[in-house]
């Protein structure tokens, strides 16, 4: 038994060895100018852009393997990188993980079909696009968000007067912390969580087909809200001033009605699944 003990560790540490001879590393520099756009397309691995100093984009590539290369073209405002898979690459030695630093006015445009997307204390545009990836975007005001998957989860935190579209097939949507001038969610079997205070003059619209809506606020929120659910349950925690709507508020499946000064406008609709407007 100890000798066979010794073999497993022995064969472990073999391939752990052979791995890391595989791993390696590249670092590219680029200058770039103000308001630079920066793309990352990578089939399979993380990316994740953080802000680094004066107008330089700094790229860490790490390859898993001779499978896959690094292309990249650069202008003055503009740095495209991707991964290059070659003939027999799979998810395993395709993978590639980029660590990124980008001026913090940068717009960024990222793909990844498995992920993770992780993008913090920006203040440019961002696209983010994943199948399975997983999208994880925190502290960063005044730019446009877009995000499409198919599956990966999306976790938007501490944004700020940004306008932020979302779009997932089956993807859970978390926003905490979220307020703009727009903030859209659609979702068709993923749950959608909001837990925020709605700004003040913006247009919130959380919509699914067949996915859950819970939407969290303070007592002093400012909002005109509208929740509908066609074959789901709809309820709410905090009292409304009711008002004028172009279908008839029906008690567990539609309600409309105002809080405050109606600053923002809410809207919360779903086909089949549950609507909770809570109070925090």
């Amino acid at each position: 038994m100890q000798r066979a003990t010794s073999y497993a560790v022995v064969t472990i540490l073999v391939l752990a060895a052979l791995a890391a001879a595989e791993t390696t590393r590249q670092e590219m520099h680029f200058k770039v100018g103000r308001r630079a756009s920066v793309s990352i397309v990578n089939q399979y691995g993380a990316i994740s852009i953080k802000p680094g100093p004066g107008k330089v984009v700094a790229v860490t590539a790490i390859l898993y393997s001779g499978k896959v290369e690094i292309d990249h073209s650069k202008s003055r405002r503009r740095v495209s990188v991707s991964s290059h898979l070659l003939e027999g690459a799979t998810a395993e030695t395709g993978r590639v993980d980029y660590e990124v630093l980008v001026p913090s006015d940068a717009s960024v445009t990222l793909h990844s079909t498995t992920g993770p997307l992780h993008v913090e204390k920006l203040r440019g545009d961002m696209m983010l696009e994943g199948t399975t990836a997983s999208v994880d975007v925190r502290d960063v005001n005044s730019g446009h968000i877009h995000i499409k998957t198919l599956d990966g989860p999306v976790t938007l935190t501490n944004v700020s007067d940004g306008h932020v579209e979302i779009t997932s097939v089956g993807g859970d949507v978390a926003l905490n912390a979220v307020n703009g001038s727009v903030v859209h969610v659609n979702s068709g079997s993923g749950k959608i969580h909001y837990d925020g205070d709605f700004g003040d003059a913006g247009d919130y619209s959380l919509t699914s087909h067949s996915g859950d809506i819970e939407a969290i606020a303070p007592a002093y929120a400012s909002i005109e809200v509208i929740a509908r659910s066609v074959q789901g349950t709809v309820e709410k925690d905090f009292p409304l001033q009711p008002e004028h709507t172009s279908f008839v508020p029906r008690a567990g499946s539609a309600f409309a009605g105002t809080m405050g000064e109606a600053g923002s406008s809410v809207k919360l609709l779903s086909f089949s699944g549950k609507i909770h407007l809570k109070k925090r």
